[in-house]
């Protein structure tokens, strides 16, 4: 199992320069990628771009790019020149994200996620093996009809260093994640649980293809006290299982269910949706946190990393601003 580094966005206040600072640690440390995120804030091909700027080996991954975000072909043009800059090391990390964001911030249309995604990937794909691009699907129109008349197929100017860039599926659906394992060359789920993830997944996971990457990402503190670590990352999870999303339409909420904690997914959703966000995060069950975190002393991570291999995860994204924490699982799992 490889470790990753998953870089996050800025919060609000702060500078990308602290994520990049950390990468660049990782890549030290013998990481073998690092991602960078995106929602309404910094954006993850800039940060990429001065990543890239500033390292030699560390594969450089978006997880994710937002597809309503870009066109498909500004997509292909992004990763090609990402990935001519860095030497072959870019990662193509797609998701369509939630509606809200969709809808609230793009101000695109929700629609089809699945159809959208599927279409997406092909038009990204045709244009990197620098194929004319001509499409005319359900969401994408490729050149534009009805339009000035003007428009022709075109292929992209460049010339890709690898016209297979890997193409990562954020996905926690059903249905999407098959999809992810039919079309993409990698896979990154949020909120894995190596104790239940076959449970949740087991059929599809079934269906990897030789060298398909299951990446998913992982909170880590390190700590002596692990229930204050616990309590660090809660309301981290509660702003996800009870206010990423609407009512009836949470993702993450539907995956914790499917994990066993229908009881307490919706009690958080409850109490964050009415404004009761500290009591929301104690709602958090400590076992989830223990599952689908790495909270503790070095001897406690090193226990939950073994757990981690034997779940079929091929590489690790470690998520955390300790430097220390990078350094500890750097010795624990390279």
């Amino acid at each position: 199992m490889r470790l990753g580094f998953s870089m996050g966005y800025a919060p609000p206040g702060t500078s990308p320069l602290e994520p990049i600072a950390l990468a660049q640690e990782a890549e030290r440390l013998g990481y073998d990628s690092a991602w960078a995120a995106e929602a309404w804030g910094t954006d993850c091909v800039t940060v990429l771009s001065w990543l890239g700027a500033t390292t030699e080996r560390i594969k450089l991954g978006t997880a994710i790019m937002q597809i309503p975000g870009r066109t498909p072909t500004n997509t292909a043009m992004t990763a090609a020149t990402l990935d001519l800059l860095s030497g072959g090391r870019f990662l193509l990390g797609l998701g369509t994200s939630g509606p809200q964001v969709v809808e609230g911030w793009h101000g695109q249309p929700w629609g089809k996620p699945l159809g959208k995604t599927r279409e997406y990937v092909e038009i990204v794909r045709a244009a990197l093996r620098r194929e004319v691009v001509e499409h005319h699907g359900e969401h994408y129109d490729i050149p534009l009809t009805g339009g000035t008349g003007l428009g022709k197929p075109l292929k992209l100017m460049a010339r890709p260093l690898r016209p297979d860039i890997p193409i990562y599926l954020a996905a926690i659906g059903p249905k999407a994640v098959a999809q992810a394992f039919e079309i993409a060359d990698g896979w990154l789920p949020i909120f894995w649980s190596p104790e239940k993830a076959h449970q949740a997944f087991g059929d599809v996971l079934a269906t990897a293809r030789e060298g398909f990457d299951i990446a998913p990402s992982a909170p880590v503190v390190l700590i002596d006290d692990v229930e204050a670590g616990r309590e660090f990352l809660k309301p981290y999870y509660a702003l996800y299982v009870g206010g990423m999303g609407a009512r009836g339409k949470n993702f993450y909420n539907e995956l914790a269910c499917r994990y066993g904690y229908e009881e307490a997914a919706a009690r958080v959703q409850d109490l964050y949706l009415a404004g009761k966000k500290r009591e929301a995060a104690a709602a958090v069950p400590d076992a989830f946190v223990d599952e689908v975190a790495l909270v503790g002393p070095k001897e406690r991570l090193a226990e939950r990393i073994a757990a981690w291999k034997e779940s079929g995860a091929t590489t690790l994204l470690v998520s955390t601003q300790q430097p220390e924490a990078l350094r500890a699982l750097a010795e624990i799992a390279l």
